[in-house]
């Protein structure tokens, strides 16, 4: 597909293990629902299986939407699906079809890292990689994932710029004291990167200011 025809919407794939199932931990499902309320177009698909993760990348190729996010189990060499799962180069070559000039947001505990960087960005050529550093707890994820969403289409609705990206991103880790990982590809085809740490950051009010 043409890059002038894509859409500035979010691609949400999600897949938890039976048990978090029972618990309703559907992190995916809730920033769906918040991308909604935003009217930011978004389409949210619960797998399982291998097979249906390669079945509904069809989809995110047929809606051509630019931001791919994919919500599941890590461990930092693979990600997990309910049934099934894959390790990086696996997943490299399971994506590679799909993320031309495409953003892809993984959360997913201690994966974003420059292993699945490597794996991934040279052979889709998409823009970039963000997820977290470390483990993650759903409830975390969650309001940390839609709130970057709502900054970054709040400040622009139609395309997500490097400098909103790193901004943005910046303002949710100093805000939950999540770090995250920034990957992405460099005008010379290598990956580049940047960890996004905790600030110590000037209160936006202060008591002098708040005195008048």
């Amino acid at each position: 597909m043409s890059d002038n025809k894509s859409i500035a919407g979010v691609f949400i794939i999600e897949s938890l293990q039976l048990n978090d199932e029972e618990k309703g931990l559907y992190e995916g499902k809730i920033i769906s629902s918040i991308l909604q309320l935003n009217k930011v177009p978004s389409k949210y698909y619960y797998i399982r299986t291998a097979k249906e993760f390669r079945e509904v990348l069809k989809q995110f190729d047929k809606l051509n939407y630019r931001y791919l996010h994919i919500s599941c189990h890590g461990d930092g060499q693979s990600l997990s699906l309910t049934l099934d799962g894959f390790n990086y180069t696996e997943l490299g070559k399971i994506l590679e079809p799909y993320l031309h000039d495409k953003r892809l947001f993984i959360s997913a505990c201690s994966s974003v890292n420059k292993k699945i960087a490597l794996a991934v960005i040279p052979a889709s050529q998409c823009y970039s990689l963000i997820g977290p550093q470390n483990d993650i707890e759903f409830r975390d994820a969650a309001i940390i994932w839609a709130s970057f969403y709502h900054l970054m289409f709040k400040q622009n609705a139609s395309i997500m710029v490097r400098e909103h990206l790193v901004n943005n991103i910046q303002k949710v880790v100093n805000t939950f004291g999540q770090p995250m990982n920034y990957f992405s590809r460099s005008r010379t085809q290598t990956v580049s990167s940047k960890m996004i740490e905790v600030q110590d950051t000037r209160p936006l009010i202060t008591e002098s200011e708040m005195i008048k």
